[in-house]
């Protein structure tokens, strides 16, 4: 009797059994033994085709930042950074275990680069003066990450009334969709402030 058919590692199946392995079972988790297990494999077996855990994480990005969707044809300029937003945070909400993950290392991955440079373009075209543009949707990106983090914690820590000081029933009677509603309205707030910016730039430069 033959051997078994070796299975088939291609890089792109290795980053998927690694957002999935993440997905399932958390951020910690992630090592190349557990990736080679799903796939059925010996862990130096990855190394044909990735050369670092690092590699795999900027892999997982990738693959997140294809779930998002930033369409520079979409006017006006304010629409387009709002469609962003959702579509940023959508995804990192299917894959809440990967934020802290990929917030704690420098942005690798080359799909959120392209992305960067779609969304550099969207305010250039709108007339953002060349030293806002990274402010501007890096302070959209503290939103969207800081947001992310916060899925799936639970609304409260256990509290008990006699350890906790007057004041504090937003937070003791906070709805069940508190975290939509606060991703809502900072995103608005950050929207607006970027509209009276961009005015205020204009009015500057015109005068």
């Amino acid at each position: 009797m033959g051997r078994p058919p070796r299975p088939l590692l291609t890089r792109d199946g290795i980053m998927r059994a690694a957002l999935a392995l993440i997905d399932e079972e958390g951020a910690d988790a992630l090592s190349t033994t557990r990736i080679a297990a799903r796939l059925g494999v010996k862990g130096p077996s990855l190394y044909n085709y990735v050369s670092s855990r690092d590699e795999i994480v900027a892999g997982i990005g990738d693959l997140i930042v294809a779930e998002m969707d930033l369409d520079p044809a979409v006017r006006p300029w304010t629409a387009a950074l709002d469609a962003w937003a959702r579509s940023y945070r959508a995804a990192l909400a299917r894959h809440p275990h990967t934020v802290p993950l990929l917030a704690s290392r420098p942005t690798r991955s080359a799909a959120a680069l392209r992305g960067y440079a779609c969304a550099f373009a969207v305010l250039r075209a709108a007339g953002w003066p060349e030293e806002h543009v990274l402010p501007v949707v890096q302070s959209l990106e503290y939103l969207l990450i800081g947001s992310a983090l916060h899925l799936g914690r639970p609304a409260d820590a256990g509290w008990t009334a006699e350890t906790l000081p007057p004041g504090l029933e937003p937070l003791l009677n906070a709805p069940d969709d508190f975290r939509e509603r606060a991703f809502e309205t900072g995103l608005a707030a950050l929207i607006r402030s970027f509209e009276e910016t961009l005015d205020g730039l204009r009015a500057t430069h015109d005068g």
